[in-house]
C-alpha cells in the first residue's frame, strides 16, 4: 500500500554531491526476519500503515520508499578516534536511506541503516551488524528516551541470517540490519574531512545546507559559522547534561559520533551507571577513561573545539572562541534543568537549583554501591518524601549524609504532581537497564530464540516513558 498522507519525502543530502556521499547498494540478505517495527515511531513520518511485508521490503530489502533516495548513499567523513585522528571514516556498514518531514513539526528526518552491507568506506569490513549488537541499540534508544535523553529512535530490526565472526563476542553470531529514525546524520566529522582536504569551499557548502535545514533562523546571521557553532554547543551541552543525569555513559565519544543536532546516537559499548561513579567506563578498550562518565563534559568540549577548528577555514577564529567559551555556562545550566526534571521539581532561583543538584550528587556519592542510580530518582520524583521515606531504601535516606538533600528538595513544589498517579509509581522499583540485565534477556534469544522478555522489557520501558511524560 502507498504511505499515508502524513508521509512527507524530502531527499536533500545527495544534492550536495559526490564529495559528499557516495551511492550503493544494500547487502542482500539469506533472511529477512522481522524482529523489532517501531511503529510509533512510524506514525510520525506516515509509514505505520506499512504492512510486514512491505516494512521487510523498505527496511530488510530496501526497497526505495516513494519519491525518496535512490540508491542510497554512504556519507563521507573523518573523525577523531579517541583523539587519533583517522582520516580513513565515513559510513562503512550503514547508509542514509531517506529523509522525510516530521508530521506536526516539520523536522526533516533521516533513516539510516546499520549492518546493511559493504560501502567503500568499509575498510576490509563486511558491512554487518550482529544481531546482538541490534537488540542493545534498540533498548539503549527506548530507554534513553524514556529518561529525557535526545536520541535517535530505533526504527526497525531484521535479522538478516548470516553467520558473523566477532573478536569481541562468541562467534559464529546472528546478524541483523537496524535502521534509525533521527533529526541528522550529519557528524562533525562530516566537517573534519573537508578541512582536512582545506575546502573551504565544500566546508562553506556544508555550512549553507546544515544552516538551511536545521537552524533556518541563523540564515540572516552576518557570521553563519560562528553562529552555527554556537548554536551546536548549546545543543551539545544540553544532550551532555541529559547523558549525565539520565546516568548514560556513551563510550565512544569520537567526534564522528557527535551530529550536529544534538542528538545521541549509534550506541556500541554504551553503559547505564549502576551506581553513582564518576569513572565508570563503559568500552572494556577505553583503559585510560577517556570516556568514562564524569569526563563525557570534558569529551564534548573537546570535540566541539575541533569543529570549530574546521569552521576556522570560513570565519574568523574570535567569534568561534566565544562561541566555545559558552559551552561552560550552558552545561551547568541545563545540567541543572536536567536534575530538576528527573526529581519532577519546579526550579526556584539559580543559586537553591544549584545547591539542590550538588547535594543529589553528594547524597548519591556518599550512598555508594548501595544506592543505584536509577531508583533514586525514581524514589524522590516531584519530591515525594512520603514515597521514598516508605520505600525500600528509607534506611538509606535517613542517613545523615541525605539530611542537606531532604531539607532542600522540602522547599521545591512538585512540576506535574498528578504524575505519580500512574501504577508505575506504586512498584517498589523502576525499570533499569543495567548491563546484566541486557545480557540476561540476550541469553533467552541466544539459547532459545525466545524474543518474549525482550518484547516484556520494552513495554515496561514504554510504561515508564508514559509514567515520567518527559
Amino acid at each position: 500500500m502507498p504511505p499515508s498522507a502524513a508521509y512527507r519525502p524530502d531527499p536533500q543530502f545527495p544534492a550536495l554531491g559526490s564529495e559528499f556521499c557516495d551511492p550503493v547498494r544494500a547487502a542482500d540478505f539469506p533472511e529477512t526476519i522481522l524482529r523489532f517495527r517501531n511503529d510509533r515511531a512510524a506514525a510520525t513520518v506516515g509509514l505505520d500503515g506499512l504492512t510486514d511485508a512491505e516494512w521487510i521490503a523498505h527496511f530488510g530489502r530496501f526497497r526505495p520508499l516513494p519519491g525518496n533516495i535512490d540508491p542510497p548513499v554512504a556519507q563521507r567523513y573523518h573523525g577523531h578516534q579517541f583523539r587519533t585522528y583517522n582520516p580513513d571514516l565515513g559510513d562503512g556498514r550503514g547508509f542514509l536511506f531517506a529523509q522525510l518531514r516530521e508530521a506536526g513539526s516539520g523536522r526533516l528526518l533521516d533513516l539510516g541503516t546499520k549492518g546493511s552491507g559493504q560501502t567503500p568506506w568499509s575498510r576490509g569490513g563486511d558491512g554487518r551488524l550482529t544481531l546482538k549488537g541490534g537488540v542493545r541499540e534498540v533498548l539503549a534508544t527506548a530507554m534513553l528516551e524514556a529518561l529525557g535523553v535526545p536520541t535517535s529512535r530505533s526504527f526497525s530490526l531484521i535479522e538478516t541470517g548470516e553467520a558473523l565472526v566477532r573478536g569481541d563476542e562468541p562467534s559464529p553470531t546472528r546478524s541483523a540490519v537496524l535502521v534509525r529514525l533521527s533529526h541528522s546524520h550529519v557528524r562533525f566529522g562530516s566537517f573534519q574531512r573537508h578541512a582536512f582536504f582545506e575546502a573551504k569551499d565544500r566546508v562553506a557548502a556544508l555550512v549553507d545546507h546544515v544552516t538551511r535545514l536545521y537552524y533556518p533562523d541563523l540564515e540572516g546571521q552576518n557570521d553563519r559559522p560562528a553562529a552555527l557553532l554556537a548554536a551546536v554547543v548549546g545543543k551539545a551541552a544540553r544532550l551532555t547534561a541529559r547523558w549525565m543525569s539520565a546516568g548514560f555513559v556513551h563510550g565512544v565519544l569520537n567526534t564522528d559520533n557527535m551530529n550536529i543536532t544534538g542528538e545521541s546516537f549509534d550506541y556500541g559499548p554504551y553503559r547505564f551507571l549502576p551506581y553513582s561513579d564518576p569513572n565508570f567506563v563503559a568500552a572494556y578498550f577505553d583503559s585510560a577513561g577517556l570516556y568514562s562518565f564524569g569526563r563525557q563534559p570534558e569529551a564534548v568540549f573537546w570535540n566541539l573545539q575541533q569543529l570549530a577548528g574546521c569552521l576556522s577555514l570560513v570565519t574568523g577564529s574570535d567569534p568561534l572562541v566565544d562561541a566555545l567559551n559558552g559551552f561552560g555556562p550552558a552545561y551547568r545550566a541545563e545540567l541543572m534543568a536536567a536534575m530538576l526534571v528527573r526529581l519532577g521539581v519546579r526550579p526556584k532561583s539559580a543559586e537553591e537549583d544549584a545547591e539542590l543538584v550538588q547535594a543529589s550528587f553528594q547524597g548519591m556519592a556518599e550512598g555508594g554501591e548501595r544506592l543505584r542510580w536509577e531508583p533514586f530518582f525514581f524514589d524522590w520524583f516531584c519530591g515525594s518524601a512520603d514515597r521514598a521515606m516508605a520505600g525500600p531504601r528509607a534506611d538509606l535516606y535517613a542517613e545523615d549524609a541525605f539530611a542537606g538533600f531532604r531539607e532542600r528538595l522540602a522547599a521545591y513544589a512538585p512540576e506535574r504532581p498528578e504524575r505519580l498517579a500512574h501504577a508505575y509509581f506504586a512498584q517498589a522499583e523502576p525499570e533499569e537497564l543495567l548491563y546484566d540485565q541486557i545480557e540476561a534477556l540476550w541469553a533467552f534469544i541466544a539459547e532459545a530464540d525466545d524474543w518474549t522478555a525482550f518484547h516484556e522489557k520494552l513495554a515496561r520501558i514504554e510504561t515508564a516513558r508514559i509514567a515520567y511524560s518527559l
